[in-house]
């Protein structure tokens, strides 16, 4: 499940990865690569967008099914070393709460097709600026 950025504590880190997404779209349409070189998601992670993924507003890139999914994932001291998938808004906001600097990756991935392309890096929890400050 994906969180709007009002749901995040912080000023900034955000990386958005729509640009290298972009391109690997365009070299699988201009055919420089073939379907299974795009389409190759870990069975967790189609575990994860089928169990407890948000529906994206847009369809696959790929295969043009409304099967894409947001999943994210967090990751920081005194989680698991795999990352934890949040599922909530309300778990989301539970570990933004937590005094660590966490970071949360937001991932697409196509049920159906099985693309997948990680979209955003965001920070969850407090930075090191909310601690200085």
């Amino acid at each position: 499940m994906t969180f709007g950025m009002g749901s995040l504590r912080g000023n900034g880190g955000v990386v958005d990865h729509r640009l290298a997404r972009r391109h690997l779209i365009n070299e699988y349409l201009r055919g420089r690569l073939r379907q299974d070189q795009v389409c190759d998601a870990h069975p967790e992670l189609i575990r994860a967008a089928r169990n407890v993924g948000t529906p994206a507003t847009i369809g696959c890139p790929i295969c043009n099914e409304r099967d894409l999914k947001l999943v994210t994932y967090v990751f920081g001291p005194r989680l698991p070393s795999h990352g934890r998938c949040v599922s909530t808004a309300e778990e989301l906001a539970k570990l933004g709460a937590r005094p660590e600097e966490l970071t949360a990756y937001v991932v697409e991935a196509c049920v159906s097709c099985r693309w997948h392309h990680l979209l955003r890096v965001l920070p969850v929890g407090r930075t090191r600026a909310a601690r200085t400050g």
